[in-house]
């Protein structure tokens, strides 16, 4: 597996360039391969020399229920996406391949990661409809949602961009968003790794047992 060093300004910079609109046909650049020169999202972990700062981030789970990003998952291994439950590909196969490869783990470790989905369309992924979709790929995922301005000022933050849903030419409504993985280190609450959208389920499941250590894959 191939790995690239990056620094979180050079991801932060590019971010406004590099989107991906789920379902869309569109031929946006993949965001990890497009800031690491030629790093194919394939190969697996692009890892930060200057880990991201975990978002800022209080929203509302899929109970209804205020949750505090920084705090709910503080000290524990962490999988950060930002998607919607509408998208046709690549929101859910991540979220699939994620979950496959979290069953991997023993039952002791799956109970300490967190993993957290944040809608980018907020106004259709209301707590209930973003409880129905998570309960078909993984229940214990964390799914939130709120403001959209909040939501996308966070993910700026880690180096995801995020426009607000529109109508593409066909009519149909949808959500251009990175399409990263973002893992937290369970010592240091640092964003230290970055899986774009092509990582399969073998992928995840060689890597998480690193991650649940904080240790690089």
């Amino acid at each position: 597996m191939r790995k690239k060093t990056l620094a979180a300004a050079a991801l932060l910079a590019a971010a406004t360039l590099t989107l991906s609109a789920c379902g869309s046909g569109a031929d946006s650049a993949d965001p990890v391969a497009a800031v690491s020169g030629g790093s194919s999202s394939q190969e697996g972990a692009t890892v930060l020399d200057q880990p991201f700062t975990k978002p800022n981030l209080v929203l509302t789970d899929t109970q209804g229920k205020q949750y505090d990003l920084r705090k709910e998952t503080a000290g524990h291994p962490t999988l950060l996406y930002f998607g919607y439950t509408h998208c046709p590909d690549v929101c859910p196969l991540t979220m699939n391949n994620i979950a496959v490869a979290k069953k991997q783990l023993p039952k002791a470790e799956q109970d300490e990661l967190r993993v957290v989905f944040v809608t980018t369309d907020p106004a259709r992924d209301t707590a209930a409809a973003l409880g129905t979709w998570l309960k078909g790929i993984d229940p214990e995922v964390v799914g939130l949602t709120g403001d959209f301005a909040t939501i996308q000022t966070a993910a700026r933050t880690v180096g995801i961009s995020i426009e607000p849903p529109h109508k593409d030419k066909n009519g149909k409504l949808v959500s251009t968003h990175g399409t990263q993985v973002i893992a937290f280190s369970p010592k240091t609450n640092g964003g230290y790794l970055l899986y774009g959208e092509g990582v399969t389920v073998d992928q995840y499941t060689k890597d998480l047992p690193k991650i649940m250590k904080g240790q690089n894959p």
